[in-house]
């Protein structure tokens, strides 16, 4: 009895260490002030290197807290279960600096491929194998088994298929595993994976945001209906796409009311099909997008073939065709 009441202060006392040194960590990479919209500096040059290691930041990293810093750190809080409110505080910062240990400040735009072992490549592995993409053991080394799930999931989501992970891949993976337990010990779903010729919709499409407000939600989801009309359901996932794949380019405004209230970018806003309410399946397209489905191939623009007569759109490099539009870049 003894020995048992001194192994259980023993394990207490271990937890307790992890803990403190877990916190000692996070203040000594980041300052004891909480981080806010508007803050800029070197805490926040290490916040947005940090948030675009694990490709939820896709901007410049220049210390300065702006929009897409604030949208990177509520779809990492919400990923993390963390309350979601775009303020770094202790428990952001904590949990923050737990999941990019094998950071270092020139890592964040590393591109992971066959051959590479450590950091990433755990993380990669994990993700892989709760959306059934990945059946092998999570041992950190990237190899041939790890690159075919890169290659099967890159095709699955309209991405290069070119087996490796670099930030495009990394934010992808992330939206579509925003689920996963982070638990060390919680063991991971396995996920029926689609066959690799197949492209639809997820069976059981999420009520993540993504970071983004229910207005910005319901606005996305009046555009895809009001662009979509009459397109397949492929296609108006697509359209969605296209609206998040600008929000993350420094091309565009950095707000989905920005960008589709931009003058001359979206035909519904000219003619006022905007202002009509959605159906389920735009909202259900919208959500789809938002978890990561982009069967856009990554496209910024798309446009109808029998309606334009822009010479400049006809000359924007062509991805593919999907109902009557054409999508590009």
């Amino acid at each position: 009895m003894t020995k048992r009441i001194l192994l259980l202060c023993c394990a207490c006392m271990l937890i307790v260490v992890g803990v403190f040194t877990t916190v000692a960590e996070a203040g000594a990479s980041f300052g004891k002030e909480e981080i806010k919209q508007g803050a800029a500096g070197g805490d926040v040059y290490e916040l947005q290197g940090r948030l675009k290691y694990l490709g939820f930041y896709q901007g410049k990293i220049d210390g300065q807290f702006g929009q897409r810093t604030y949208r990177a750190v509520r779809q990492f809080q919400s990923q993390f279960g963390l309350k979601v409110d775009g303020v770094v505080g202790p428990k952001t910062k904590r949990e923050l600096v737990e999941a990019t240990k094998a950071w270092a400040p020139g890592l964040s735009n590393r591109i992971y491929k066959k051959g590479d072992r450590g950091g990433y490549v755990w993380e990669l592995q994990r993700r892989l194998r709760y959306i059934g993409y990945y059946p092998g053991k999570v041992d950190g080394k990237f190899e041939s088994q790890t690159d075919r799930a890169v290659r099967d999931f890159q095709y699955r989501f309209g991405l290069k298929v070119d087996g490796k992970a670099g930030p495009k891949t990394k934010l992808k993976l992330w939206r579509a595993t925003r689920d996963m337990k982070t638990d060390k010990g919680a063991k991971a779903q396995k996920k029926k994976k689609p066959a690799m010729t197949q492209v639809k919709p997820m069976k059981k499409v999420s009520q993540n945001t993504g970071g983004l407000s229910k207005q910005d939600i319901h606005l996305m989801s009046r555009a895809v209906y009001a662009e979509g009309r009459g397109e397949p359901y492929v296609g108006k996932v697509a359209i969605a796409a296209v609206i998040l794949n600008r929000l993350e380019s420094e091309k565009f405004p950095d707000s989905v009311s920005g960008i589709i209230y931009e003058p001359l970018a979206f035909e519904a806003v000219s003619d006022g099909q905007i202002n009509m309410s959605p159906e389920e399946e735009s909202k259900k397209a919208v959500r789809d997008a938002l978890n990561g489905w982009d069967p856009s191939g990554g496209a910024l623009y798309y446009f109808n073939p029998d309606k334009a007569t822009s010479d400049w759109i006809w000359g924007r490099p062509q991805i593919k065709r999907i109902g009557k539009h054409i999508f590009t870049n």
